[in-house]
């Protein structure tokens, strides 16, 4: 062996002295490999423990074996540290993969003879069962110290029965194997211990069970979770992952990282740091580099806090080890780039320390040794001359964690600027009428304020001097306060979200911009309070089709196929979130109206699509699979099922109050039989599968419903079968379809289900509105409808005479457009069948005018007039208000709009304003 390094390691260590003793021989024939100059890769360390413990059968030889590597290895690390040949990160990394190895060796052994006993444990699903065991703490993160316990959490995936001779449940078999998985790496022989193995991160802590179910771990979590324990689960992490494993901590994430902003975490995290401050106090532990003040917990703390509040909405801010996490928070903003570099040199140098005071005797201490022998040993270890001078160096790193943990999520000082709470009343009262004075003495005066427990009446009142602030920096205070006043009451006694508005004074101020322009926004926050945590961490872009997709399926994969409840949940409360995302983006970021329409209709596509594989899924599992009409069995990926959209959401032009057209077509044999154990005919499978689709997208629930929808435009309409055959559909439009029917096809597109179905669709979609067509007849048929829709729906001889206009259905309003744009499609396509491509509005428009059919004037101002017809029609919707506007307003658009009616569909049509 190097002499000088050797000198270097039995300087730096006594424990390591000891080994030398015991071991010399195997420790010289351990240097001879690499002169522990190099890294262990994870296979290596498994290599190791695995030949170690080969051929062993007896208990005692077993464990004598391991703990003996154990003290090889501690040799080598010792040696590598106290030589600086390894880095704080590697060592750290091999320390974890030596106790991952030894964890799995021990539950290996740990289990024969308890199957021998008892036979395998299976679970009710028929599966055998495995012991999960979950790593938490610095093994969970793989950083463990020279001298860490471990915190290990037992689980399993499901309980069950034993299938041996002497029968006990899976539960109790798990508990059997940790503590013999314990036993075999905790306890003290005459070689020493493998590792300290604490349990008591479990739930419910010491004295209860040492093993538990995923079910039980969900409902723990769910109900009785704590907020040291949401911190104590962001390190969590499965040793010998399985795919079971893996579903349990994909499980726990929720818990852990709120979907958004978790500005709830913020008091319970002051809270945890008070406790951490008082506890450095009381115990006097400043020669404590883990604990004391400006340690390693306190720069873990720092990590993990922003970890708890941002994880959920930033994904890189999840990962186990500190480090990483820290270069995270400087990568996104949440720390400058110098205090990252700050935290990550005192972590390195605090983690260097522990090294050191722990390799002098194998002790788990954290505490600067005071006998002056320990001390010259670290100070000869790390390189410093005297113990003052590393103290020097010591504290100042310290003070750098000091000063950014006592900055960390501060308590709210008082704004300054923030006016008292009695003059902020008298400036509210003097923009207030009778009424909205009132209202706000009821709601200060009310029972429901008497009834609210003390600490959400102590938060109600430290949020409503923010309020009032926000509502008087408003254009319309008044209108602001009227508005949100409902949306108080509705959250007052879940009074996270007051404090998520304390914390968040922007989200604040939008939340009232928003009131001012929308009272429909404030109406669906007040019924559904679940969305203000998507609204208050909204960024106000509008939403990508892939991250729609992306979202809803991770929701829908957690939950089984047969709970129907959570399933609409999750789809009520997808499609609301996202509305209201793409209803701030417009009023808060002025997103262009077709980007608007593009974003609602893509929501409306995603949630169909999903939608209908569920109802798929559903049906399948009951009754097994169809044939489609060629002979194939049918799948999930190949379902012979399509969904046509038609009207707004076939326009791609859907508004927020839009319900939505559908019809549905199969492409499945009606005769033969599905291949489960209950069949069914391919034609009633295709009917329950409709019939399912709606029950999931309009049943009323408490949290509403997805959409309406409307089916009539089917074949035959109301008196038509739910769903059709692609045959039938063909059969009907070519042969016994009006022509209103064919106009509503222009607005058709296939938005959901199997793909060649949904391109046969749009082949017979082409085919039908291509057939040559008498122009007279098809303008005929076209004004023929359009009348009785203004009859029926346009604004009455009174209200024009008062000067209203219907901006949809009366003349020169939307629908006229609409009807124009069909027109030049049943009309023209037969000979220019490029303008039977698109569905919607302004496209059609487009290629007309390039077919030539339209001048480019008219079609641009066709356009004009549309667009800003839908955008005033978005407003409205916005502000709950209905179709009918000032005629005066809009003449010269509704002028532009009737001239071109009459050029193109009447000629005998006149407009006036005055005539109405």
């Amino acid at each position: 062996m190097n002499a000088a390094q050797l000198q270097k390691t039995l300087r730096a260590s006594q424990y390591a002295e000891q080994i030398l003793n015991l071991h010399t021989a195997q420790l010289e024939q351990d240097y001879a490999i690499d002169q522990f100059e190099k890294s262990l890769t994870t296979q290596e360390m498994n290599q190791r423990v695995h030949q170690a413990l080969e051929s062993i059968t007896d208990e005692n030889a077993w464990m004598r074996a391991l703990r003996i590597l154990r003290a090889r290895l501690m040799f080598r690390w010792i040696w590598q540290d106290a030589n600086q040949l390894i880095s704080v990160m590697a060592l750290t990394r091999e320390l974890s993969d030596f106790a991952d190895a030894s964890i799995a060796a021990a539950k290996a052994f740990a289990r024969a003879p308890l199957v021998a006993k008892y036979g395998e444990p299976i679970g009710y699903n028929g599966k055998t069962q495995d012991l999960m065991v979950i790593a938490m703490g610095k093994l969970g993160a793989q950083e463990l110290n020279l001298s860490s316990d471990i915190d290990l959490i037992f689980a399993f995936d499901e309980q069950g029965e034993t299938n041996g001779r002497k029968c006990i449940d899976v539960k109790q078999f798990c508990i059997l194997w940790g503590q013999k998985l314990i036993y075999l790496l905790d306890h003290i022989t005459a070689e020493g211990f493998v590792f300290r193995v604490d349990m008591r991160l479990r739930p419910w802590g010491d004295g209860s069970a040492l093993a538990i179910s995923h079910a039980a771990l969900e409902k723990y979590l769910s109900q009785h979770g704590r907020e040291w324990e949401r911190y104590a689960w962001i390190k969590a992490r499965i040793v010998e992952p399985t795919k079971e494993g893996e579903d349990l901590l994909e499980m726990t994430r929720p818990f852990v990282f709120r979907k958004y902003v978790d500005y709830s975490a913020f008091e319970a995290m002051r809270e945890m740091k008070a406790m951490i401050e008082r506890e450095v106090q009381r115990r006097n532990i400043e020669d404590d580099i883990k604990l004391g003040a400006g340690g390693i917990r306190e720069v873990e703390f720092i990590v993990q806090v922003f970890q708890l509040i941002y994880g959920g909405s930033k994904l890189e801010l999840q990962d186990r080890q500190c480090l990483v996490s820290l270069h995270h928070l400087g990568e996104v903003g949440l720390l400058e780039t110098e205090v990252v570099a700050e935290l990550e040199d005192a972590y390195l140098f605090l983690r260097r320390v522990e090294h050191a005071i722990q390799a002098l005797n194998d002790q788990q201490t954290q505490s600067l040794p005071a006998e002056p022998d320990q001390r010259n040993r670290i100070v000869e270890t790390l390189g410093f001359v005297d113990w003052d001078s590393f103290m020097q160096t010591l504290d100042e790193k310290r003070a750098k964690v000091i000063y950014q943990f006592e900055h960390l999520i501060k308590e709210n000082e008082p704004d300054p600027l923030l006016e008292s709470f009695s003059q902020l009343e008298k400036r509210l009262n003097d923009v207030l009428d009778e009424n909205s004075k009132n209202l706000v003495h009821e709601f200060w005066h009310g029972h429901a304020l008497k009834k609210l427990p003390a600490k959400a009446v102590q938060r109600l009142k430290a949020f409503w001097p923010h309020l009032i602030e926000a509502i008087l920096q408003s254009d319309k205070p008044q209108v602001a306060l009227v508005r949100l006043m409902p949306l108080v009451e509705s959250v007052m006694r879940r009074t996270v979200y007051l404090v998520m508005l304390i914390e968040s004074k922007g989200a604040l101020q939008r939340l009232v911009k928003m009131a001012t322009v929308s009272p429909w926004i404030c109406e669906e926050l007040t019924h559904y309070p679940v969305l203000l945590d998507e609204f208050l961490s909204m960024d106000f872009e509008l939403p990508k089709r892939k991250d729609l997709e992306d979202s809803l399926r991770q929701q829908l994969l957690r939950i089984e196929i047969d709970q129907v409840e959570d399933q609409m949940r999750v789809l009520r409360l997808f499609k609301k979130s996202n509305v209201l995302t793409v209803a701030a983006s417009d009023v808060l970021a002025e997103s262009p109206l077709m980007k608007v329409s593009d974003a609602l209709t893509e929501i409306a596509e995603v949630s169909v699509n999903a939608t209908l594989h569920l109802a798929y899924q559903i049906t399948a599992k009951k009754h097994g699979y169809p044939l489609d009409a060629d002979g194939q069995r049918c799948s999930l990926d190949h379902n012979a099922f399509a969904v046509i959209g038609y009207g707004k959401v076939g326009g791609i032009e859907l508004g927020y109050g839009s319900d939505l057209d559908l019809v549905f077509i199969h492409y499945m044999n009606e005769q033969a039989d599905t291949d489960g154990l209950k069949p069914i005919s391919g034609f009633e499978f295709a009917m329950r599968v409709a019939q399912k689709f709606m029950s999931l997208m309009t049943t009323q629930t408490l949290d509403g419903r997805v959409y309406e929808v409307d089916t009539r435009l089917r074949p035959s309409g109301e008196a038509g079968l739910l769903v059709t055959s692609l045959k039938a559909f063909e059969q009907y439009q070519l042969k016994n379809a009006w022509v209103w029917e064919h106009q509503a096809l222009v607005r058709a597109r296939s938005i959901a289900g199997e793909q060649f179905l949904r391109e046969k669709f749009e082949d017979l979609r082409c085919r039908v509105l291509t057939q040559p067509r008498d122009e007279s007849s098809v303008r005929e048929e076209v004004l023929k409808m359009r009348q009785k829709m203004k009859d029926h729906l346009g604004s009455s001889k009174e209200q024009k005479k008062d000067g209203i206009f219907h901006l949809k259905q009366d003349a020169g309003g939307i629908v006229d457009i609409e009807f124009m744009a069909q027109y030049a499609v049943l009309a023209w396509s037969g000979t220019n069948a490029d303008l039977a491509h698109y569905s919607d509005n302004v496209r059609i428009l487009e290629d007309a005018a390039k077919a030539g059919r339209l001048s480019s004037d008219d079609a641009s101002a066709l356009i004009h007039a549309y667009l800003r017809e839908r955008a005033e029609s978005h407003r409205l919707a916005l502000a709950n208000h209905n179709m009918q506007v000032s005629a005066a307003e809009w003449f010269d658009t509704r002028e532009v709009v009737c001239n071109l009616w009459q050029r193109l569909i009447d000629p005998t049509a006149t407009f006036a304003l005055e005539s109405e």
